[in-house]
């Protein structure tokens, strides 16, 4: 087993799990209190599928699956872990966010990889997650089982499309939860909520063949990770999910490290609390001994361009494949979306698939040059309930969209004493075990 910082020096992800292996608490006792916390929001809809009695009994019959070596070695054993509803869990449909894909699915029968891949570990699963729409959305709001509300202040929403996610670990239900992140869906969400969020390499996910029984919305930028409280547990959960090893040699805190810093006009439309979070992360870095640079990034601005017509294109193939091509199943802003990326034509996307492929070289040979790139998460560091946030989705994206083309990891920081105004840590592709572990020591 990979050897992880002892629990005074830890992440309360791996402080309880130190506690569990050490046997001061048991699995069931742990599910039980997470229980407790369940769909504690004012909306009551952390969960769209939640089944106490099996999720104790399934805590209950941990201990006899997982003999005190095997413990040892399981790095979720017995935590209370939360699945995004895009994918399979047997005994429980897969809603992706709407009751017409609810009552599709039916009852599954089979684990999802990622399902799989949690019990193997040793976590127990609590339920199944809220979500925006299709995760096509970045607000969490849901007209069919009702908008996401934090559990911490009922005036927020979350982000989405994590929304479920997002808040099964803030109201405590969970420990930690699986997200996944097309176009900002597992970084938004954490910015928003005040938690960190670790969104993988896009590889990552493929190789390890964690899409097997889960429904994407679009395959070119789709990927997934985790949502937590505390960035000191991101080598755990990195390796727990995707089985990385921490670099021998991890990055020191800060000391001859190059970032690259998102600046100029990008930052135009940032509120107040953004400007002011981004700015303690810049002078903590500084501090560290990191060497910062200010980098000019008007490129970016045609990234929208590229992702939103071929995430449509793509999201319309799944769904009319699903449908029939009636996409008067769902709300009418993503119905919209679905129909236009319908009418986009191949010779259309093979131009944009051109120029994303020329956006991600670009991207590529950034992080070449330097070791990390920060910028926010998102330009607003809340989602007021019951406002019009029509013109969201755009906004955000401008921020998550150029790092979705380029598949690269991410880690979102949470901002100190500034609920709702993270900073995305992004790292080269594939480089996600020093990202994390990086990260971590950036806690410390």
């Amino acid at each position: 087993m990979t050897a992880h910082p002892n629990p005074v020096d830890a992440g309360p992800l791996q402080a309880l799990r130190a506690e569990l292996l050490a046997g001061r608490v048991t699995p069931r006792e742990t599910m039980l209190d997470a229980l407790t916390h369940a769909n504690s929001n004012q909306s009551k809809n952390v969960y769209l599928a939640l089944d106490a009695k099996r999720a104790i009994a399934e805590a209950e019959d941990l201990p006899a699956r997982f003999h005190e070596e095997r413990r040892a070695k399981a790095l979720l054993y017995g935590l209370p872990i939360s699945l995004k509803d895009c994918f399979d869990l047997t005994g429980f449909p897969t809603s992706c966010g709407s009751r017409f894909y609810a009552e599709q699915s039916g009852v599954v029968t089979h684990d999802s990889a990622v399902a799989t891949r949690l019990r193997a570990q040793g976590a127990a699963i609590v339920g199944k997650t809220h979500l925006h729409p299709l995760a096509y959305g970045i607000t969490g709001q849901n007209p069919e089982y009702g908008d996401c509300l934090q559990p911490r202040d009922a005036t927020r929403l979350t982000g989405g499309s994590s929304s479920g996610a997002v808040a099964s670990v803030q109201e405590g239900s969970a420990i930690a939860a699986i997200g996944t992140d097309t176009g900002g869906s597992i970084r938004v969400p954490a910015a928003l909520c005040g938690l960190a969020g670790y969104r993988a390499s896009i590889e990552l996910a493929r190789e390890r063949g964690l899409w097997r029984g889960g429904v994407h919305l679009a395959q070119s930028f789709d990927t997934l990770g985790w949502l937590f409280r505390d960035v000191r547990d991101a080598p755990l959960l990195a390796e727990a999910l995707f089985g990385l090893r921490p670099p021998a040699t991890p990055d020191a805190a800060g000391e001859g490290l190059r970032i690259a810093c998102a600046g100029g006009d990008f930052l135009r439309d940032c509120d107040a609390d953004v400007l002011l979070a981004f700015a303690e992360w810049k002078e903590r870095l500084r501090e560290r001994g990191a060497t910062l640079a200010e980098i000019d990034v008007a490129w970016w601005e045609d990234s929208m361009e590229i992702f939103a017509p071929i995430q449509a294109h793509e999201a319309a193939a799944i769904h009319t494949a699903r449908t029939g091509g009636d996409f008067s199943h769902f709300e009418p802003t993503i119905a919209e979306r679905l129909a236009w990326g319908a009418s986009i034509t191949e010779d259309e996307i093979q131009r944009l698939r051109t120029r994303h492929a020329e956006f991600r070289s670009r991207m590529d040979a950034l992080l070449a040059e330097y070791d990390y790139l920060i910028l926010p998460c998102a330009p607003v560091s809340r989602l007021t309930v019951g406002a019009d946030h029509s013109g969201a989705r755009g906004k955000i994206l401008r921020y998550t969209a150029p790092i979705s083309l380029s598949g690269m990891p991410v880690v979102a920081l949470p901002a100190a004493n500034r609920d709702g105004a993270g900073v995305q840590l992004v790292a080269a592709r594939g480089a996600d075990a020093r990202l994390t572990a990086y990260a971590a020591r950036l806690a410390v």
